[in-house]
């Protein structure tokens, strides 16, 4: 009776250790390693064998798919840099600044005008100004069909950051349309300086540049 107590204890602790085995692997799995597997000492046929046949093709199958998950993650994060870069470079081509002149940057807008674009075309303005000691930035907006109180305020706004700089902010291209809808919208441009075409700012600065020199020599 004895042998046949201690058999029955060796057994039950040894299913107790292979129970342990399957948790610690369990417990790997769930830390994300699946690189570990449980080795079997019994028959095949042995239920324990089969089950750990079982378990060791989970983890391979899991093993699988997040390697697949991994790669699909890594192209997924790859596709988003470059739509962020091709974000970047359409925004840097919806907002381009022209030197034009020593001093003189154009802005020229073209399209719909709301909030977010208007203060990265602010932001992006204003950088510019400081970057090239700018004293003069025309904005031409031609390229504006309809213009609502929304828009002229946007203007309005980035004139007045302009000006905040030290830097003169021209006005350019309104046409018969917007003007008339500046005026039946009572907005008030008195503090902004418009010209009928960019070409006609950029003659008036360079002639009261020009001016300027010249007083600045019979000065001396």
């Amino acid at each position: 009776m004895a042998g046949a107590g201690d058999s029955h204890n060796d057994l039950a602790e040894l299913m107790l250790e292979r129970i342990a085995d399957i948790l610690l692997v369990v417990a790997d799995v769930g830390n994300g390693v699946y690189s570990t597997r449980l080795r079997s000492d019994f028959p095949s046929d042995h239920p324990l064998s089969t089950l750990y046949e079982g378990i060791n093709q989970m983890i391979s199958s899991l093993a699988t798919e997040q390697q697949r998950s991994a790669a699909y993650q890594q192209e997924l994060e790859e596709k988003l840099a470059m739509i962020e870069v091709q974000r970047a470079a359409i925004r840097e081509l919806s907002t381009p600044i022209i030197e034009v002149w020593e001093g003189v940057l154009c802005l020229p807008v073209v399209g719909v005008l709301d909030s977010t674009r208007s203060a990265e075309m602010t932001e992006a303005l204003l950088s510019a100004i400081v970057e090239k000691k700018a004293d003069c930035a025309i904005i031409d907006i031609t390229g504006i069909q309809v213009m609502d109180t929304g828009t002229a305020d946007h203007f309005l706004r980035m004139a007045r950051a302009v000006r905040l700089l030290g830097a003169n902010c021209l006005l350019t291209g309104i046409n018969p349309a917007i003007a008339q809808t500046i005026i039946h919208m009572g907005v008030d441009l008195s503090g902004v300086v418009t010209h009928r075409t960019m070409r006609n700012a950029l003659q008036r600065y360079v002639e009261r540049f020009l001016d300027d020199r010249d007083d600045e020599l019979n000065s001396r």
